[in-house]
């Protein structure tokens, strides 16, 4: 899989949650938080087609735009190249900077303890 840009990984994310969208509405969804122009979000998906990573429906006069690269093989593609270029294949540093960026609430960290609870359980 070609590891997406920064740019790309963004549009993807919008596409992963409304499955699929025109330029438009991706455009609009990105705008919510950055600032953008239309034709740079035409231009990358239209990009993000050529090399595969999008599917384009051109029956109608718009555009719809749809993933075909999945969500979860993508972010674990992403996290094994963090991993080991940035934290030295180190699982344990990974999770310990994470946790320290913000402080997780307590719904997260009982998802985090059942996640490692199941993880020795398996070992066993």
């Amino acid at each position: 899989m070609n590891k997406p840009t920064e740019a790309e990984l963004e549009i993807l994310s919008v596409l992963w949650e409304l499955r699929e969208a025109s330029v438009r509405q991706v455009h609009e969804r990105l705008a919510e938080t950055k600032d953008t122009g239309y034709t740079t979000t035409l231009k990358i998906m239209q990009i993000m087609h050529a090399k595969g990573m999008l599917a384009r429906d051109e029956e109608s006069r718009t555009h719809i735009y749809r993933p075909l690269v999945k969500q979860g093989e993508t972010q674990k593609s992403l996290l094994k190249n963090l991993l080991s270029t940035a934290f030295g294949g180190s699982s344990k540093s990974l999770v310990m900077q994470a946790l320290g960026q913000e402080k997780p609430s307590k719904e997260d960290l009982d998802e985090i303890r059942a996640f490692l609870d199941n993880l020795e359980n398996d070992k066993r």
